[in-house]
């Protein structure tokens, strides 16, 4: 096995992180493999997709469980701006225990479902109450597992398309990585663009730049994830707020809960979530490109820098910058493209500080209390009842 963020194949393996290590390390070439099945698949999901997205009544629906809930989130906003369509998010942990608070029964709906396994129970569960409950429903299955639940009750109905993800992207780590990025830039693929050939150009160059700050953060991270801190909060603005739910996510996922995870939006942190921070808080401000948005992002950056409550304060930026406590990767797109270098960074700061808390990332829950599939969930018949 070769190495990777140089560490080699015996230390990998000893310390259990080498699946880890080379999903998070392999999404470049992923996301290349993915443009090139998309290209030779066009012809199908374009003849699902156009006829739906055409309709300016549809309602889409971005739904998963946990980091693919978090997908959706980070893509929604974004998806309703650049398509105008009516598009939500909610996780299938949502849906599944209160339907009719996020399904709409007369509206024509397509359900975008989101699964690295496609076995979840939630998942499933999801997919037959909005058949269940909408008149007219769609599905998009965006799935990392060719022999899941998902992918036979794709079988059953010709309102269902699945997109199956390159070989690789079925993690086997914990944490979702490769799985999560791949099947957000498939929804950008093949929902953002009306060229969507001139979008699988923007992200052959992110899969460059990903490569490139792949070598280039390496010891940045490492020297940051040996820190003392034991709180981390992400806040981001727009399509960073969902991504920030994620970045955080991964750290307590690969700590196992040691440390402290927060999230929040850019101005959302001054209305009560700012007392999370102390003296061993680490926390970073994912910016926009955006010269309107990144204005409140600065603002808030600048105030915790003056503020010297937290441990450190580090800032994620699209736009080059003299500052020395901001890593840039210089990247004049949109704010949508800028969420992959950043999830990057956050699942190389997650990796690293599990190693640094000495937990292994393939599993840091071995006694099997949280797993990698969830287990335990009883599903139950829904009955509507009249109010």
């Amino acid at each position: 096995m070769k190495k990777y963020f140089d560490y080699d194949a015996n230390f990998l393996q000893r310390h259990h992180a080498k699946h880890t290590a080379k999903e998070i390390n392999q999404q470049p070439r992923i996301w290349q493999n993915l443009c090139l099945a998309l290209k030779n698949n066009q012809s199908q999901w374009q003849a699902f997709l156009r006829p739906l997205l055409a309709d300016p009544n549809l309602n889409i629906i971005l739904t998963g469980a946990g980091s693919s809930a978090f997908a959706g989130s980070t893509l929604a906003p974004w998806l309703r701006q650049k398509t105008g369509l009516n598009v939500h998010a909610y996780g299938t942990t949502e849906i599944v225990s209160n339907p009719l608070q996020s399904l709409s029964a007369n509206k024509k709906t397509l359900i975008i479902s989101y699964a690295r396994s496609g076995n979840s129970p939630e998942s499933l569960a999801t997919i037959e109450l909005a058949d269940q409950l909408i008149s007219d429903c769609y599905h998009l299955f965006i799935t990392c597992n060719p022999n899941s639940a998902l992918t036979c009750y794709a079988k059953k109905s010709q309102k269902i398309f699945e997109l199956v993800m390159p070989e690789g992207s079925h993690d086997v780590g914990f944490a979702m990585t490769s799985s999560i990025s791949s099947m957000m830039m498939t929804t950008i693929l093949v929902l953002g663009y009306k060229n969507w050939q001139d979008a699988a150009q923007l992200a052959e160059y992110i899969a460059q730049v990903c490569s490139d700050k792949l070598s280039e953060w390496q010891t940045i991270i490492k020297q940051l994830a040996k820190q003392p801190f034991d709180r981390i909060v992400y806040v981001g603005s727009g399509c960073f707020m969902g991504l920030s739910q994620e970045a955080s996510l991964k750290v307590l996922e690969l700590t196992a809960g040691k440390i402290a995870t927060r999230f929040d939006s850019t101005l959302g942190l001054r209305h009560g979530p700012k007392f999370m921070v102390d003296k061993n808080t680490l926390i970073i401000c994912m910016q926009s490109n955006d010269p309107y948005t990144r204005q409140y992002d600065l603002d808030l950056f600048n105030e915790l820098k003056r503020d010297h409550i937290a441990s450190q304060v580090i800032g994620l930026s699209g736009i080059n910058t003299d500052d020395s406590d901001t890593y840039c990767v210089d990247l004049s797109l949109d704010d949508i493209w800028l969420i992959f270098p950043y999830l990057l960074f956050a699942q190389m700061l997650a990796f690293e500080k599990s190693l640094a808390v000495g937990l292994g990332p393939d599993n840091p829950c071995p006694s099997g209390e949280v797993n990698r599939v969830v287990k335990g969930v009883n599903i139950y018949p829904f009955i509507a009842h009249k109010q």
